[in-house]
């Protein structure tokens, strides 16, 4: 039997269903677990919800548990960060079977890495970015920065919808802590491409605190969705890591915030980050 992509995904939502059902929770860092799913998760999208979560690899989380904190926020755009393809893939799936959310998936692998996601030695996954959307994506680019540093490193953006308004939205992870001056050519790269947009969402795991000077060019084009959040330290800027940085970012370019929150998670050592836009008319 040959099914459609449609149909292959319905039927690996009904497989997953059934597996749970019939074998009940796996070991840690299974595709199940025993952790019970949040009671207060939205049944829905929230329309104008964007996030940003970087999954943490390796790290020893099961993807249900991750398409349950998800869930727990239901947002209309998700991006994540140290991202396997086909965890993102089981993510989706569970999303689907378990709380009823369907969402769009676009890929910014940077790299094809066997030691972080797994596969056959002539096929290892792919580890990078991605997005998930409520809407249709459109437009993907997926791109390399030129230096990376230690590690391969790069941007992914998409059109898509939020709220009901056509939005640029972008999801990118910077080279690691100590890597400065790979950092400062990467932000030089991606704020050159947000500068192109009257309307864009950067999200990512930049690896820079706030008053770092090579987040000066993104500063230039955006702001931050924390209101305490500047280049110049002018309250408190709330951490999105077990070590108490802000590293994770929701910058906003010609969009303006209603909220924004900050939710430690026991699937991460980055926290969930997520805020909610305001409406079309409050765009300034």
């Amino acid at each position: 039997m040959v099914l459609k992509r449609g149909g292959s995904r319905v039927l690996a939502c009904a497989l997953a269903l059934a597996c749970f059902a019939l074998v009940g929770p796996s070991a840690p860092g299974g595709a199940l677990s025993g952790r019970s799913l949040p009671v207060e998760a939205v049944k829905d999208v929230v329309p104008n919800r964007v996030m940003t979560w970087n999954l943490c690899n390796p790290c020893d989380a099961s993807n249900l548990d991750r398409a349950a904190e998800i869930a727990t926020y239901a947002p209309q755009v998700v991006g994540m960060q140290e991202a396997c393809a086909r965890d993102v893939e089981r993510i989706r799936d569970y999303l689907e079977a378990f709380h009823g959310l369907v969402y769009h998936v676009e890929y910014g692998s940077v790299l094809q890495n066997w030691g972080r996601c797994g596969g056959a030695p002539w096929n290892p996954g792919g580890f990078g970015q991605a997005i998930l959307s409520a809407a249709p994506m459109t437009n993907g680019v997926n791109v390399e920065y030129p230096e990376g540093g230690s590690e391969d490193r790069g941007y992914m953006a998409v059109t898509t919808e939020v709220d009901g308004r056509s939005v640029r939205v972008f999801n990118t992870h910077l080279a690691q802590r100590r890597q400065e001056e790979f950092r400062k050519g990467q932000v030089g790269v991606l704020a050159a491409e947000v500068a192109r947009h009257d309307h864009a969402v950067v999200l990512g795991d930049f690896n820079a605190v706030p008053d770092a000077p090579e987040l000066g060019p993104m500063w230039a084009q955006a702001t931050d969705t924390d209101p305490e959040c500047h280049p110049a330290p002018v309250g408190t800027c709330e951490p999105t890591t077990d070590w108490n940085s802000k590293f994770d970012y929701v910058f906003l370019r010609g969009i303006t915030a209603l909220e924004h929150r900050v939710r430690p998670t026991e699937n991460s050592d980055h926290h969930v980050l997520y805020t909610d836009l305001a409406p079309v008319r409050d765009v300034t």
